[in-house]
């Protein structure tokens, strides 16, 4: 089994992961579950000896069934909150490394994924001029996808309070 880059003990965490931004007529897609009440980005966590952007390959391909191409990093992400879920309570410090892919003008998912917990993910297309009706995390994500943009843009969230 592979070993995620992540340090968890009972009251405090460091994660590193990867994860896509995947935009198709207008809609960026997201992933749920049966359990959170939100939104989150396709993507996960970096295995060890693996680059960031092999990770955001292999987890969209594991959540959407698709095979998208990476266009280029857009956001290192600095993520400070507190767990929910299995990890309630745990207080986090994530770093996330943001790719936009290749958009391939369709939006076909065949992935069936289950989260850390094991319950069942579901993608979800949502129109970017709608994700401020929905809590969804990065919460970055509308403001950033209805902007212009040139090289690598660097965001620190904070969420502890």
């Amino acid at each position: 089994m592979e070993h995620d880059c992540a340090i968890i003990d009972d009251k405090n965490a460091f994660r590193y992961r990867a994860a896509a931004i995947i935009v198709e007529d207008g809609c960026v897609l997201l992933a749920g579950n049966g359990v959170d009440d939100y939104y989150y980005s396709v993507g996960g966590a970096v295995h060890m000896g693996e680059t960031s952007e092999e990770a955001v390959k292999r987890e969209v391909f594991e959540e959407a069934g698709v095979n998208y191409e990476v266009d280029h990093l857009a956001v290192i992400h600095e993520n400070f909150f507190i767990g929910s879920s299995g990890l309630k309570g745990v207080n986090f410090h994530e770093l996330t490394f943001y790719y936009m892919m290749k958009p391939m003008g369709k939006r076909n998912l065949t992935g069936q994924s289950t989260t850390m917990s094991g319950v069942k993910e579901t993608m979800h297309w949502v129109p970017i001029d709608e994700l401020d009706k929905c809590k969804a995390y990065p919460t970055f994500m509308k403001k950033f996808l209805k902007s212009e943009h040139r090289g690598v843009e660097h965001i620190v969230t904070d969420a502890r309070d």
